[in-house]
């Protein structure tokens, strides 16, 4: 009745395949996709090709389940390859597989998962000012907006379009997308942009400026260096990638970066640096790079570290696979397919594209299948699916149970055959036929039989005549050793085969102790058929080690299998921490090993915690490496006079274990004060004054008690230092009066400390100017003169001053709303030679007065004459209204109404049309003395337009913003448009619009 079936029929069935019927085999298979969101209008294409005879169909399965061409437009077949035309996020997102068929079975593709890279435009909201202070480090965030795929970041500073170029001293961390500046300096004062490029997306986003602006308190005084980018404590890490560390320290001097591996082996030859060495790259990743390795940060103040451990993972790779097999009915298949991998893989079983779970006569341990007792309906297209958690890969092979009655067509009996008398002669009957022909002889009509002469060879196992024969009980599946890793989920197998009329019972012992399975005991559980008693151990523990005892009970027999499983983790803590001897910077240590957890430990880091610090801190000690039978170790670069707690961490080739307890809080010993006041500073003050001023040493770097500091200065050009003590621990400010004391008269100035263990090293010198007179003389040719209703311009001529007539700094503007100064509302301060200053903020069609005097550290000079200045009318408070559109072929014509005015507002001069794509924070504006315009734009997104009055006291009301929908939303309401065919934006200004003829403004 069907061709295509009695085609499978004589193949399968009469054993008449050669020629006729090959599986399929796919010769191309889907591969993952990230495709980019703002190319929606666009086509995925996930590619599938097969061979086979007949020649394959295929069908497609999203997350699991099939999808139906015949009810969406949306997906379509092109030969195997599914075609999704406007890919949506929501309703396409997801993973896929192709299941190509043909008569003899169907095989399931690779798994490719569909996703959408993107991402959205910064917040436009202004970024707060950073404030630091020089020689301080800093971190600007990024703060990457909500997105999908990978990103890479750079910054600008200022209007230069080039990118930070990163050294020493700055670094762009690829993993936060932070800029860090470990020592800022003036030069780098200013606004930093952060770019964003998402490549999978084609997309790039800018953010708001970020203000980094100098403190005027001082400058920051050297310090250790403090880690900001570290790489994580474990990171899983591919075979053959390329693995990237990151690491950045912030601190005064700069500090330098350096690697090492913590096992004393040295990097690998093919590792790669960034300039400034803050990146480790590993290319080429193999079993051999993992490992710990350490970043060292280190100046003149010290050292910080970061250590992290590589751990080294392959996706499954096949060693062997299975291969097609052809067997008679009734006979038994054995399959086994194996793969490497880390972690080891597991398999499961599939026929035709569906799952295959065991039963009475299918058999399944992980890489092995067996199915005894073959029938037709086991013939077929098997896959056998090696999985990690990193990938999944098949093996294919067709299963043909072949079954035909005795056929001699290939092999028959000679008609004729000659013996001389008395000779032997061999008759051969061998028929094609599965299973195996009975054969039986006759001669004429007669039946032979076995005689002297007549030998009838044939083999026959068991003759169930008389007796009842029972198959034996055989483990044919039994556990085996494993060594695994704590919070893996395992399977210990114990497969039997029995006779099918005998009843087994299958129970487990974990070190002599039978595992209750019908309590729900945790971690354990039992799984498979009536022939599988295999044990899972889901989120195995330490204390899961030990001997596993598959016992197997019929009411004939009973057999067992026994195995060791070894549960390997990371170490315990370590125990009994004690500190032995502690001087000013050092402190003696030692500990006892806590358990290994079955591997060994290879090495101790030893942590500290201070009341200063933040959280727990490696330090360095020596030896500079401790392996995992060093017990005792030196901590060195301690801080005198603090207080510190210490704990010891160990390490294995599983991982970090958890930390010691904490030792007892101890304080280290006194000594003189090592670090001299920094920003030693001054000027400023009255007459007759010289005020120095320094940062305050912290706390943690005062050594000890009774701390105070030294103030030194003397005349420039005199041998004579004047030595005044500070006893306040908190004092940043020393003021000496002397009323010989010359105005703005250089001293030279050090500044050092000291407690009840001695005097410590002074700073550097440095001059400092007594205090000044105010400025004699006041700015002349002021002006001013508004430029909206709200704002105005003062202008003036700088001072030409000398010591005499007083040091100008700046100069200081006041303005008011009429000639007496009581009633002033408004004082403002410029710095330098700035001779102009933009005032904002003011009332509309108000008079103003405005006058400007000079200041300096003494105080202001006298003000210039006032002068005034009316601000312009307000701008116009109605908006544009009745606004009309027409969209006709990318062509968008606008229309409005004319705006009047009020008497006391401005006369309307022109119209800013703004207008923006809906998901762009980037917006366009267009100036027309018109009430009517034209753009012509690529409508691919909503356009988001509002339009708002010009005029001599500035910008009027907007608008209420309207939305214009894409072309595309048009068209799907029955409205014809043209797509259009150009990318770019153009702006076409017109007097005549499509709607009416608008009059000029005037």
């Amino acid at each position: 009745k069907n061709g295509k079936w009695d085609l499978k029929i004589r193949c399968l069935v009469l054993n008449q395949c050669d020629g006729l019927l090959s599986r399929p085999i796919f010769t191309q298979e889907p591969h993952d996709v990230i495709f980019p969101l703002d190319l929606s209008k666009s086509e995925i294409i996930l590619n599938c090709a097969a061979n086979g005879h007949p020649s394959p169909h295929y069908r497609w399965k999203q997350n699991g389940t099939d999808i139906d061409f015949t009810m969406s437009y949306h997906y379509r077949l092109e030969g195997g390859s599914l075609a999704i035309s406007s890919p949506h996020t929501d309703q396409d997102i997801g993973m896929y597989q192709c299941l190509a068929t043909n008569l003899l079975g169907t095989i399931l593709s690779r798994k490719a998962k569909l996703q959408f890279a993107y991402i959205e435009d910064f917040e436009t909201k202004t970024r707060s000012t950073v404030s630091v202070r020089e020689g301080q480090g800093v971190v600007l965030l990024c703060g990457p907006p909500p997105h999908f795929g990978d990103l890479s970041y750079a910054w600008t500073f200022n209007d230069n379009p080039l990118y930070v170029q990163e050294d020493n001293r700055r670094f762009v961390s690829q993993e936060t997308g932070n800029l860090y500046i470990a020592k800022v300096e003036p030069s780098d004062v200013g606004n930093y942009t952060c770019f964003i490029t998402n490549k999978e997306a084609q997309r790039s986003v800018q953010g708001p400026p970020t203000p980094l602006v100098q403190r005027t308190d001082g400058v920051m005084g050297e310090y250790e260096p403090k880690i900001e980018v570290r790489f994580p404590e474990t990171i899983q890490a591919a075979k053959d990638s390329s693995v990237k560390l990151e690491c950045f320290a912030l601190g005064n001097p700069v500090p330098d970066i350096s690697w090492r591996r913590l096992d004393g082996s040295p990097l690998p030859g093919k590792v790669k640096y960034s300039t400034s060495q803050a990146i480790l790259e590993i290319p080429n990743f193999q079993p051999e790079d993992e490992g710990f390795y350490e970043c060292i940060a280190s100046n003149l103040r010290g050292r910080n570290l970061a250590k992290g451990q590589l751990i080294f993972y392959a996706p499954p790779e096949w060693e062997q696979k299975i291969q097609n097999t052809y067997l008679s009915i009734y006979d038994s298949l054995l399959w086994e397919c194996k793969a490497s991998g880390k972690p080891n893989p597991w398999y499961t079983w599939l026929k035709n594209g569906e799952r295959l779970n065991p039963e009475e006569r299918i058999q399944i341990e992980n890489g092995t299948l067996i199915i005894t007792m073959l029938n037709v309906s086991d013939s077929g297209v098997y896959q056998c699916a090696a999985e990690n958690k990193y990938q999944i890969i098949y093996a294919n092979a067709e299963l043909r149970v072949l079954a035909s009655a005795p056929d001699f067509s290939k092999s028959p009996v000679k008609k004729n055959l000659f013996v001389q008398v008395g000779g032997d002669i061999v008759i051969e009957c061998k028929p094609n036929a599965f299973p195996r022909a009975a054969i039986s002889w006759k001669r004429g009509t007669e039946t032979l039989r076995q005689s002297k002469r007549i030998f009838i060879l044939d083999i026959v196992e068991v003759q169930k005549r008389y007796f009842i024969v029972m198959e034996r009980t055989v483990i044919t599946v039994p556990p085996s050793k494993m060594d695994v890793t704590v919070g893996e989920s395992i399977v210990l197998p114990c497969q039997v085969s029995h006779d099918p009329s005998i009843e087994v019972v299958f129970i487990w012992f974990f070190n002599g102790d039978v595992i209750d399975l019908k309590k729900g005991v945790a971690h354990f559980e039992r799984i498979g058929g009536e022939s599988v008693g295999d044990l899972m151990i889901r989120n195995i523990q330490l204390n899961h080690s030990g001997k596993y005892l598959c016992t197997v009970q019929t009411t004939l027999e009973s057999l067992s299998a026994v195995a060791d499983i070894i549960v390997r983790g990371p170490p315990g803590p370590p125990e009994d921490v004690k500190v032995e001897d502690i001087s000013s910077t050092t402190s003696q240590l030692s500990w006892r090993p806590g358990p290994d957890n079955n591997s060994p430990i290879q090495i101790f880091t030893i942590q500290t915690r201070t009341p200063f610090s933040v959280g727990w801190q490696a330090v360095a000690t020596v030896p500079e490496i401790l392996n995992g039978k060093t017990y005792n170790a030196t901590v060195v670069g301690l801080s005198p006079w603090v207080e510190y707690e210490f704990r010891i961490v160990a390490g294995n080739s599983i991982g970090i274990g958890e930390p010691s307890k904490p030792s007892e809080l101890l304080r280290t010993k006194a000594s003189v004060p090592v670090v001299a006041p920094v920003n030693v500073n001054g000027g400023g003050g009255s007459r007759s004054e010289l005020v120095i001023t320094w940062e305050s040493i912290p706390e943690e770097l005062q050594n000890g008690e009774g701390f105070g500091y030294i103030v030194m200065f003397r005349p420039v050009g005199s041998t004579t230092w004047t030595k005044e003590k500070v006893a306040s621990v908190e004092s940043s400010r020393f003021v000496y009066r002397n009323e010989s004391i010359i105005p703005l008269s250089p001293f030279e100035v050090k500044v050092g400390a000291y407690n009840d263990e001695g005097e410590g090293s002074l700073s550097t010198v440095t001059i400092v100017y007594s205090g000044e007179d105010e400025p004699q003389l006041a700015p002349r040719g002021t002006s001013v003169q508004s430029f909206s209703a709200s704002e105005m311009e003062v202008s003036w001529n700088a001072i030409a001053w000398n010591r005499n007539t007083g040091r100008v700094l700046g100069y200081e503007v006041l303005y008011w709303t009429d000639d007496s100064k009581e009633s002033m509302i408004g004082k403002i301060r410029v710095s330098g030679n700035i001779t102009t200053k933009n005032i904002t903020g003011l009332k509309a069609n108000t008079i103003y007065f405005a006058s400007v005097r000079a200041y300096n550290t003494a105080g202001t000079g006298p003000s210039s004459p006032p002068v005034n200045v009316t601000t312009k009318k307000s701008p116009p408070s109605q908006p544009p209204a009745n606004i009309a559109w027409k969209l006709t072929n990318s062509k968008l014509c606008l229309n409005w109404e004319h705006v009047k005015t009020m008497e006391n507002e401005s006369e309307v001069l022109g119209y800013k049309i703004l207008y923006r794509q809906n998901r762009q924070s980037k917006t366009h504006i267009l100036e027309t003395n018109n009430t009517s315009a034209e753009l012509l734009v690529p409508f691919e997104e909503d356009y988001l337009i509002e339009i708002r009055t010009v005029s001599d006291g500035g910008d009027g009301s907007s608008s209420e913003e309207i939305r214009i929908p894409k072309m595309s939303s048009l068209s799907s309401r029955g409205i014809q448009v043209l797509e259009p065919s150009t990318h770019f934006l153009s702006i076409v200004f017109v007097i005549f619009c499509c709607f009416a003829i608008q009059p000029l403004i005037r």
